[in-house]
């Protein structure tokens, strides 16, 4: 901890478990599904499902998943590239900043950090979740918890939050520079796919019940209704992509993936799209997750497992990802002007 900073960045990633043990997966599906923004049903009922199902069910399993991704000397791959990220910024800002990293859900803990924080008497601390498109339940939830932690704090510094930058252009150069890896020319359809979120949550954003979308966003909504809708969100970061690349129209979809229980979720789901596209005769995908600024296990194992085995199996030959933006210089440049921009 420099004892020059005055300013303060609080980089804020999701979770992930501390191992990839049966024990400890259930200790972060439990944080994690009982935030009231994430299962946004009245907590008598949220306890009973995630308590007596979901995690009774999902835990060993998902212990497995996380182990194929586990690496014995880096461990989990999100919480190394979060890592990774935090030092870079914070070479990048030099000592007059002090970055510290959390997790929403599990260790390093938001407490801790803010604790570290505090210390400091900061002139001035910015709050960056590491989600490019707002939703209640990641950057809100986020948000929400750090501005209860701080409740407790006996003096204020100036601070600041990024909400969302969806369409950042740093950020969109380098998901383009990741795709060019790949030879673009080589594939039969681009699939952009996205954390899905239940549908009531898309319209709990309006506060005022007056606005009306009825189908929840489209590919031409630009976000002037409401600049908070995901959806409407992550179809900005597609259109951004796409035009950086010049991938035409008829050539990529939008879906989202990784569902939970029986409520609808936000449509076209990814399982439903690569049937599509088999039944179509598509044979090789690229796929991008632009929800995830480091690679985690919805892209390591969802896409590139899940969803490329089903693809297989349904008459496609391939399935490709284009890689998180994980610790690309340029994304950690992205961060660096964020901080300088909120006026850090």
């Amino acid at each position: 901890m420099s004892k020059k900073a005055k300013k303060g960045v609080l980089l804020v990633q999701l979770g992930t478990p501390n191992s990839p043990t049966t024990g400890e997966v259930k200790k972060y599906l439990t944080e994690f599904l009982m935030d009231p923004r994430v299962m946004d049903i009245p907590y008598v009922s949220r306890t009973l499902l995630v308590k007596g199902i979901i995690v009774p069910k999902r835990a060993s399993k998902s212990a497995h998943t996380y182990s194929t991704i586990w690496s014995s000397e880096t461990g989990s791959p999100l919480m190394y590239y979060s890592v990774q990220q935090q030092k870079m910024l914070q070479e990048e800002l030099g000592e007059e900043y002090h970055v510290e990293l959390a997790m929403r859900y599990q260790e390093p803990s938001i407490p801790n950090a803010l604790k570290n924080l505090e210390r400091m008497f900061l002139d001035s601390l910015i709050v960056i979740p590491l989600f490019p498109q707002y939703a209640s339940a990641t950057t809100g939830s986020v948000i929400d918890r750090v501005m209860e932690l701080m409740r407790g704090w006996q003096y204020f510094p100036k601070v600041s939050f990024v909400s969302s930058y969806c369409d950042n252009p740093l950020m969109v150069d380098v998901i383009a520079e990741h795709a060019q890896k790949h030879d673009l020319n080589d594939y039969d359809h681009f699939l952009f796919s996205y954390h899905g979120l239940p549908v009531r949550q898309l319209g709990k954003v309006d506060p005022t019940g007056e606005l009306k979308c009825p189908d929840f966003g489209c590919d031409s909504c630009k976000k002037e209704i409401n600049s908070f809708c995901y959806l409407s969100q992550c179809y900005a970061t597609t259109r951004a992509i796409v035009e950086k690349l010049n991938i035409p129209e008829e050539k990529y979809t939008v879906c989202f993936q990784s569902r939970l229980g029986k409520t609808p979720w936000i449509q076209p789901y990814t399982s439903d799209t690569l049937h599509d596209l088999a039944k179509s005769g598509k044979k090789k995908l690229l796929v991008f997750s632009p929800a995830f600024v480091a690679d985690c296990i919805e892209t390591l194992d969802e896409i590139q497992v899940e969803y490329a085995d089903e693809f297989k199996a349904l008459g496609g030959e391939e399935v490709h990802m284009v890689e998180s933006l994980n610790e690309n210089p340029k994304w950690i440049e992205a961060l660096k002007r964020m901080v300088l921009e909120n006026g850090n």
